[in-house]
């Protein structure tokens, strides 16, 4: 028997290293010192961290959720020592759904093996798609093979895998480089880290078969250094990869030598794209350059490289095994196979789905994620994080592929979801995704620099009440400008969280121009929080109340004045009768 804790890094903040400490002192009181406590990743439901998994053998007994360590003695004496299930901490029949109604390949192995081991990847048929690879197929056979696959560049662009590849590979150098971008930055987006921290070895294995394929002999981890838990555990996998010589010379007897190392980012959101990544991997500012040529042509040190992110890489390994069909079985005609996104926001169930391409959008949020939480109405989603766009309710019935997505206005991107409800403001959802591509431009486009910055003003008066006639042409002007005069992705797709804003809530920016009013009574310039008669006078609101702005005797009516009120929402929290209104 053995018992496995949930540590990714949801499970860590929740709690997760304090219930293993518990855990095994349990144990070992209990005088269950041979049943081993171990790590896994995440499984993909953040929202029941920490999860804690007993096996019998290699058979799953029981998964507990929201396992707190004041939890642990229940396990131990319940179920390891007495036998009998712990029915009150088990996961629920509809959690459960939330794993079952996936297609797992890029998480086919997270929150069930011990990343930081080697052989537990091994026994699930690790490193089986690079011994097949470089033993018994030519780097023309994994190309084609990549090509019936169809699989498509995870990391945003959605660019065919076996062209990039391809063209690397026809390119000649006397070195070429394969190089992952993990440098995943949309807010609300961890797809990346998760597959980082819960099976590092399956992009350590697509990284090498795809050096293979286009003839590179070393590899690149570009990753952020925020994600220090992610860094580690590659630095173990890369260690144990080189020890049972899946990674090093000689690789399988085979003659293909390929090594990879690790390069950690600033936090530069602008060197997700491709050429500002090479620059900072140089040791210059990360800053795009014009294009051709092509990395595939001159890229890391001028020499030709490929660049995929991680969830690219975490398919090879299973298209290669399986065989492209199998994958290409999977998802639409020009979408294949499967997509990781990250559900965040205003959502029951958050945490990291796999589905297959196609699936409409509704079954993603309301299938799986179970809707909105406290049963609020769904409003939009935000796909493509900042580079993105929203997508109204109107539209979930939206298939989740390349082609439909991009026709809304939104991109699939990296895979980021965040869910919005009646609540969010639309305007300032807009404002708050253009502050960040704002603060994240390299500065090096003139409309890019100063245009994202004369949108967000123009998105920070309207949000104080003092928009003005002609504020929405001027954002619909600017944007187009922005989009034709920037050389890399961040400014061609920074206005598109306001263009798409504007086409489907205009009615929104409408009111807080014309009306002076918040639609959603968000933006605090554009509240006002009266005192209605269900008020008991139970002063409870006064005593909250910062700034002194509400008076009145007790058990009597009280009033707020609006001259001193600064709209922080307290008196509203605070009220046990809802007599508090908030316009």
């Amino acid at each position: 028997m053995k018992v496995v804790v949930g540590q990714g890094s949801c499970g860590i903040a929740s709690g997760a290293r304090k219930t293993e400490d518990e855990l095994v002192r349990k144990l070992a009181e209990s005088g269950m010192g041979d049943v081993t406590v171990e790590k896994t990743g995440c499984v993909g439901n953040c929202y029941l961290e920490p999860i804690v998994d007993v096996y019998d053998g290699e058979k799953l007994a029981a998964r507990y959720v929201r396992v707190s360590p004041d939890k642990a003695e229940q396990i131990v004496e319940g179920h390891i020592k007495g036998g009998k299930v712990v029915e009150e901490l088990l996961i629920s029949k509809t959690d459960e759904e939330f794993l079952s109604k996936q297609e797992r390949i890029v998480l086919r192995n997270a929150g069930y093996i011990n990343p930081e081991s080697i052989d537990e990847y091994i026994a699930v048929g690790g490193y089986e798609g690079l011994r097949k690879a470089i033993t018994s197929m030519t780097p023309d056979g994994v190309i084609e093979e990549m090509k019936v696959s169809g699989l498509r560049g995870r990391g945003g662009a959605g660019f065919p895998t076996w062209f990039k590849w391809n063209a690397a590979k026809n390119n000649r150098g006397d070195k070429k480089y394969m190089v992952c971008n993990a440098d995943e930055g949309d807010p609300g987006a961890f797809m990346d880290r998760s597959v980082l921290e819960g099976d590092p070895h399956s992009l350590l294995e697509g990284m090498a078969i795809g050096g293979y394929a286009i003839g590179a002999s070393e590899g690149v981890i570009y990753v952020r250094a925020e994600y220090p838990l992610a860094i580690a555990r590659l630095e173990i996998a890369i260690g144990q990869a080189r020890e049972k010589g899946c990674l090093g010379k000689d690789i399988f007897g085979s003659g293909f030598d390929f090594d990879i190392r690790i390069k950690a980012g600033a936090g530069a959101f602008v060197c997700g794209e491709e050429t500002a990544l090479i620059a900072s991997l140089e040791g210059e500012r990360g800053m795009p350059r014009l294009k051709p040529p092509f990395p595939a042509e001159k890229g890391f040190w001028q020499k030709p490289t490929n660049i995929n992110n991680v969830e690219t890489f975490a398919n090879v390994p299973w298209i290669i095994t399986s065989g492209g069909e199998a994958f290409a079985a999977m998802g639409t005609d020009k979408s294949k196979g499967t997509k990781v996104f990250a559900l965040a926001g205003k959502i029951k169930k958050g945490g990291l789905v796999e589905v297959p391409m196609g699936l409409p959008l509704k079954d993603v949020i309301f299938g799986i994620g179970d809707g909105i939480k406290n049963d609020k109405e769904f409003k939009a989603v935000q796909m493509g994080g900042p580079s993105g766009g929203c997508i109204p309710a109107a539209l979930s019935d939206t298939p989740v592929d390349y082609e439909n997505i991009t026709k809304t206005g939104a991109i699939v991107g990296s895979g980021g979801m965040i869910v919005m409800d009646e609540d969010t403001c639309m305007v300032d959802m807009a404002r708050y995704f253009l502050d960040f591509t704002r603060k994240e431009s390299c500065g090096k486009c003139n409309y890019c620099r100063l245009g994202t910055k004369r949108m967000l003003e123009i998105l920070e008066r309207i949000t104080q009440g003092k928009g003005e006639d002609g504020d929405i042409e001027l954002l619909e002007e600017l944007a187009v400008k922005i989009k034709d005069g920037s050389m890399c992705g961040l400014g061609q797709t920074a206005p598109n969280p306001v263009l798409t804003t504007i086409r489907y809530f205009r009615n929104e920016y409408e009111d807080h121009i014309y009306n002076k009013k918040c639609t959603a009574h968000y933006c605090k310039s554009l509240i006002t929080f009266t005192i209605t008669d269900k008020c008991t006078g139970c002063t409870l609101c006064s005593r909250k109340c910062p700034v002194d702005a509400i008076k009145g005797d007790r058990k009597q009516k009280h009033e707020i004045d609006q001259d001193k009120c600064i709209r922080c929402g307290r008196c509203e929290e605070a009220c046990n009768f809802s007599a508090i209104l908030r316009d």
